[in-house]
């Protein structure tokens, strides 16, 4: 099998709206006009509902209801306000996929996103906002494979399950690629920034390759932090096990180590994005 034959199905593809997409490559711009992609977040009337929702939630706590995408702006500022847009419009392209507990996926995804975010502020190589939108994507490619071929995705895990291999050797094995790459493949058709889809070819092993995208080691170093919340390891055996070359390749002090306990103690708040 082949990467283009998973892109091939377009109409099975995720559909993420245009103004998430917009403002991804705005990012990085000195000349992003924000104002604009408010405008257009306000008549995407889903996203906006959402948003809003999640605004007036308990998490955010606020002393008086929310009413439109320009009052979340002015309370919350155009930072907080793209974290939950680009969110949403990734938890809203699929809503229901067979072999995957679509709620459980994208509540991990945001995790991640969460604690990349957290690990980027402790670095001067890497932008809060990649960070968190790569931990947003980071496990596009799966997404996709079930998306478009859910007999091999089911197989796979069948396979993982039984012969107690890896992720990636049952892909290599059934693909002949793995979700890595067709995540990478993904992202390029879509013309996302080529810092983003390096970090989700690349940040399995982050240290592999030259040149390395110090992004994809806060992907990785993200991802390590979320097994540790998840297996309630000891912060004890989280801070003795950190792979330090990693931590080096983002850029990222190791007196991090000490401070550990407040990422393992880490919530994104987002879930209420998935309905």
């Amino acid at each position: 099998m082949e990467i283009q034959d998973l892109l091939n199905q377009t109409s099975k593809l995720p559909n993420v709206p245009e103004v998430v997409r917009e403002l991804i490559q705005t990012l990085n711009s000195d000349n992003a006009d924000y104002s604009d992609i408010a405008t257009k977040v306000a008549k995407d009337q889903t996203i906006s509902l959402k948003v809003l929702r999640l605004v007036n939630s308990a998490q955010f706590g606020l002393s008086r209801k929310v009413a439109s995408i320009d009052e979340a702006i002015v309370i919350l500022g155009m930072d907080k306000l793209k974290i939950l847009v680009i969110a949403s419009g990734f938890a809203g392209s699929v809503s229901n996929l067979e072999g995957i507990d679509i709620k459980s996926f994208w509540s991990d995804s945001f995790q991640i996103a969460s604690l990349a975010k957290w690990l980027s502020l402790r670095t001067d190589k890497i932008d809060a906002d990649n960070a968190f939108t790569a931990g947003i994507i980071y496990n596009i490619g799966r997404l996709l494979l079930h998306v478009a071929e859910p007999n091999r995705a089911k197989a796979i895990q069948t396979l993982i399950k039984e012969a107690k291999v890896s992720r990636t050797a049952a892909e290599l094995e059934m693909l002949g690629f793995t979700s890595q790459e067709a995540g990478k493949a993904l992202l390029e058709m879509w013309k996302f920034p080529q810092e983003l889809s390096d970090a989700v070819y690349q940040y399995k092993k982050p240290l592999a390759f030259n040149p390395a995208s110090p992004l994809s080691a806060v992907l990785n170093l993200a991802c390590y932090l979320n097994a540790s919340i998840r297996e309630d390891r000891e912060p004890e055996v989280v801070k003795e096990f950190i792979p330090k070359k990693v931590l080096e390749l983002a850029g990222i002090d190791s007196s991090i180590i000490e401070n550990l306990d407040e990422a393992l103690c880490l919530e994104s708040g987002l879930d209420g994005l998935v309905a």
